[in-house]
């Protein structure tokens, strides 16, 4: 999700981002988030103070490692790789990780309300294999060489393609001030 938001060029993507992963925390949510636990999970009381200390630090590592993926989009170099797990973990985990990466980027678009009209053929093109990516059935994954070999070229689509879409960002934002809308 965080990628996505990034690459879809607003101009807090962290802040959005943050929000989503960690409300805001009140009286009435904690309340809440009481009331959904199963009844058999005990739980001792919480300090407020130190709920409050374990959110921030959360919060800043979470953070620090956006300003991080920023970052990478952001690298004239290309240095960018989705956050997935390395080559020595096994195949179906891979390539579940890549398909969760892939719905949280097209949940941002989706979440911000940016249709493909806003986006070059290329970026609609990718979103809808990005789409399809979704659909890959991680059911019948055999960790053999085919298989390695498709998922790794996959995920270089993937990452090339977030390249791309983070680079109309900008193109994209001078539309919409020019329309009037954000």
């Amino acid at each position: 999700m965080l990628c996505g938001l990034i690459c879809a060029g607003i101009t807090d993507p962290e802040q959005r981002w943050l929000d989503q992963l960690l409300p805001a925390s009140s009286p009435q949510a904690d309340a809440e988030q009481s009331e959904a636990a199963p009844p058999e999970a005990e739980t001792a009381p919480v300090d407020s103070e130190e709920a409050e200390a374990a959110r921030e630090e959360t919060r800043a590592a979470l953070g620090e490692l956006a300003r991080a993926t920023r970052a990478a989009l952001a690298d004239e170099d290309y240095g960018f790789s989705p956050l997935l797990p390395d080559e020595g973990a096994p195949l179906a985990q891979r390539a579940t990780a890549l398909y969760d990466w892939v719905r949280g980027f097209l949940y941002a678009f989706g979440m911000l309300g940016i249709s493909e009209q806003g986006l070059s053929e290329q970026g609609r093109e990718i979103l809808r294999d990005f789409a399809d990516i979704t659909r890959m059935d991680l059911n019948d994954l055999d960790d053999n060489e085919e298989n390695e070999a498709a998922l790794t070229e996959i995920i270089e689509f993937t990452r090339a393609a977030a390249l791309l879409i983070h680079d109309e960002a900008p193109a994209r934002q001078d539309s919409d001030q020019g329309q009037g809308t954000a």
